[in-house]
């Protein structure tokens, strides 16, 4: 069976030269006589994966020594509390920005927690396009200050770092995560699930300032306290050791093909492909302002949706599959992460020109 391309938000895809690296590993690592499934998260062989993918995480990030980086369990919808949970620090006040169903999450989690000043939002134009920070109610003793940079579902990204002051920035980087460079030295807290850019779901990589850390909201479950899992080595209970294995690999090999500079090129170069594509065509159409579309999450709509069931049929059949727009808001969505290779956006962009031509 040939490999198909798949488009989906999360699980998404994996590189396949990861993949076949696990195959090769799966039932011997390295001498080992056992599967990484099968180690001891205590013993000195996972422990060697473990360090090893944390330092190749820390080398393409340029993760400076005052931050912790755990891997946690939970999902990023785990750390909607943790993340007020250690960072209201006696605070009462939180500010979030809200721009899609997963800021909208994040807000009603918080709001278990603290009082929530939602300091902008991009409702009014159906997130569709970014609020100007110069437009945001900030409150300069809030907590910390909450943004989501790529909305995963409706396609709006920010392609700027917010500016915070002295509070905080806190962002739930899952789908953006290692798809470019950044300076992490501008956030308190980055957060995101594995299952779009790092690995297999079940895994989130938590990036935290040391200073953030050491006062939890008391009362609160141990396994939510940034300080017991940071000192314990993010093995305070038994971690999601397959999927840090994983997300090992796929450090390893985004190391190996460029880093974060070369994946930034190449995603660029893949979203503007695909914009291309729609923005020149009739047919086709993405309700995204110029200047926030996402390079990860591409949705588009059909210029008569009682087309859509046929051309995601036809695409499957040409093995491009997962296009299917989240439900809440319809039409395709197309998400293209680092693994995507470009020859797959150019086989969804030649099979959009042929269904156009025979169905526009």
């Amino acid at each position: 069976m040939s490999r198909i391309y798949n488009f989906s938000a999360g699980p998404a895809c994996l590189p396949e030269a990861v993949l076949q690296q696990a195959q090769q590993e799966m039932t011997d690592w390295q001498g080992s006589g056992m599967s990484v499934m099968e180690m001891s998260h205590r013993g000195k062989e996972f422990m060697s994966i473990a360090a090893q993918a944390e330092a190749d995480l820390r080398e393409l990030m340029a993760i400076p020594d005052n931050y912790k980086v755990l891997f946690l369990q939970g999902g990023a919808s785990a750390q909607f509390s943790n993340v007020p949970v250690n960072l209201l620090r006696g605070k009462k006040s939180a500010d979030y920005i809200y721009t899609g169903q997963w800021s909208k999450k994040a807000i009603a989690e918080a709001k278990r927690f603290c009082d929530v000043n939602v300091a902008a939002s991009a409702e009014a134009s159906n997130f569709s396009v970014l609020p100007a920070q110069s437009e945001w109610q900030l409150n300069s003793d809030a907590a910390y200050v909450h943004y989501t940079p790529n909305e995963t579902i409706g396609g709006l990204e920010f392609h700027w770092t917010p500016e915070s002051g002295d509070v905080p920035l806190v962002a739930d980087l899952s789908s953006t995560i290692l798809s470019r460079p950044i300076d992490v030295s501008k956030f308190g807290v980055i957060y995101a699930g594995a299952q779009k850019n790092i690995g297999p779901a079940g895994l989130t990589v938590v990036i935290v300032r040391d200073d953030l850390i050491g006062e939890a909201v008391p009362g609160m479950p141990v396994l939510c306290d940034y300080k017991i899992m940071a000192d314990n080595d993010s093995m305070y209970n038994t971690p999601p050791t397959y999927g840090w294995y994983l997300a090992g690999l796929v450090f390893a090999w985004l190391k190996k093909n460029g880093g974060l500079s070369a994946m930034a090129e190449l995603n660029e170069r893949k979203a503007g492909k695909l914009y291309g594509a729609i923005d020149g065509s009739d047919f086709y159409a993405n309700p995204i302002d110029l200047n926030c579309r996402s390079w990860m999450n591409v949705p588009f709509t059909l210029a008569n949706d009682e087309l859509d069931a046929t051309f995601l049929s036809e695409a499957k059949a040409v093995g491009l599959v997962t296009l299917k727009g989240h439900r809440s808001v319809g039409g395709m969505r197309a998400s293209i992460y680092n693994a995507m290779p470009e020859a797959g956006v150019d086989a969804l962009i030649s099979f959009m020109a042929d269904f156009e031509k025979r169905n526009g």
